[in-house]
């Protein structure tokens, strides 16, 4: 009888240990409000309207993503739901759709909020909310300071890190420059500003112009105007797509020949370049991180061929020549990364964890040698470029890849 009373308190701590592992799984899901065994709620502000609405394509590359990801069974077994909101581009409306997105709604995160401006005014409300503010749609410094914003992180280079970029080309192709510079009177173009005077160092001088434009004026040609008159022969500007295209169009409209630099931000192909004509675009400088998906080079590239497979199924009417395409597949490439390694432990402390725990990643749309490394200390996901200088009807890639130097800092 005693020895059955062991073998049955043998077998019952056996089944316990048992159910114990098995169950082990089980006892670490862990969620915040937005997630479930069954969803993911995340939430989206973009500019649908406005005078930035050319970057609306952004959140409908994304979604249509997400659509992709829920048709092969999501993410560990969970559905995305993505909600997203039109704010045109306009501080106060990206406050209340953020307050919507966390209050209403009740997203586990924000992620890809576009625009420096929108970005600034829902930084401490996010914040002070313990909400990811993760991977938003804009270069500026302050979005990847950990100390004092620890739930907010970028995604494209710092607007600081590709001007210095610019700066390092200048100082090696022309040291006796005279540069004029056009940019956003936002953080997006004074960060672009300081970080091409900190890459130029004791040349900075050489920048004998600098005029800035506000994005509610509906042209910029006057700028262009004051800025020729100066003589300088380099031009650098600092601008969003619709005043890219009235820029590169007024140059060459002036018949003026510097040198002409354009922001990345600017800088595509098909939403930019061609609608301002590409005659008047040859030559034009600008830093690329992420492949174009106009240049017949990546044909056969592996990553670019399910970029290309994803736009036939799930996006057939977006335009592959435009950079916000590109941009929207790498970004939600890099969340749904980041929602992997999270695993079963969905809570907003772990989903800033693992963003900062990315390792050489490498989105399919992204150039080769450039990769995505994170760490607690450092929220600049991507810090290398390559210049490009546009013929014909793309861009070719100068010299090599490049790093800006944010990464850590």
């Amino acid at each position: 009888m005693l020895s059955k009373l062991k073998l049955n308190v043998a077998a019952v701590s056996a089944v316990a240990a048992l159910a114990m592992t098995s169950g082990h799984a089980l006892a670490q899901k862990k969620y915040d409000t937005g997630a479930t065994d069954t969803e993911i709620k995340i939430g989206n502000i973009m500019p649908y309207s406005g005078p930035a609405s050319a970057y609306g394509v952004i959140g409908k590359m994304e979604e249509a993503y997400f659509k992709m990801i829920n048709e092969q069974g999501g993410i560990n077994g969970r559905k995305i739901t993505f909600i997203t909101y039109d704010d045109g581009y306009s501080p106060p409306k990206a406050v209340e759709q953020a307050r919507k997105l966390v209050e209403s709604d009740e997203v586990l995160l924000v992620f890809g909020p576009l625009g420096t401006p929108s970005n600034s005014a829902i930084q401490k409300y996010l914040n002070a909310k313990k909400v990811p503010q993760l991977f938003v749609a804009t270069g500026a410094t302050k979005f990847g300071e950990p100390k004092e914003f620890p739930w907010t992180m970028g995604w494209q280079p710092a607007y600081q890190s590709e001007s210095r970029v610019y700066a390092k080309h200048l100082l090696a192709t022309k040291p006796d420059a005279k540069i004029a510079v056009m940019y956003q009177n936002d953080d997006f173009g004074k960060d672009m500003l300081k970080g091409l005077k900190d890459g130029l160092g004791a040349k900075a001088s050489q920048i004998i112009a600098e005029d800035s434009y506000e994005v509610s004026e509906p042209t910029i040609d006057s700028h262009i105007i004051k800025l020729k008159a100066t003589g300088a022969d380099v031009f650098v500007s600092f601008t969003t797509p619709k005043f890219a295209a009235q820029a590169i169009k007024k140059v060459a409209e002036l018949q003026w020949k510097p040198m002409y630099i354009q922001s990345n931000v600017g800088a595509s192909v098909g939403s930019v370049l061609k609608p301002a004509g590409f005659e008047n675009a040859q030559g034009i400088l600008t830093a690329l991180y992420a492949k174009d998906g106009a240049d017949s080079q990546w044909d056969n590239d592996d990553g670019m061929k399910k970029f290309y497979a994803f736009l036939a199924k799930y996006a057939p009417d977006m335009n592959k020549t435009d950079g916000s395409v590109v941009y929207g597949y790498g970004q939600a490439q890099t969340l749904v990364q980041v929602l992997k390694q999270a695993g079963d432990n969905l809570t907003r402390e772990n989903i800033m964890k693992q963003a900062a725990s990315l390792k050489d990643f490498t989105p399919d749309t992204l150039l080769p040698g450039v990769k995505i490394n994170t760490s607690a200390t450092d929220f600049y996901p991507i810090d290398q470029l390559q210049i490009a200088r546009f013929k014909g009807e793309k861009y070719e890639q100068i010299g090599p890849v490049i790093t800006g130097g944010m990464g850590g800092s």
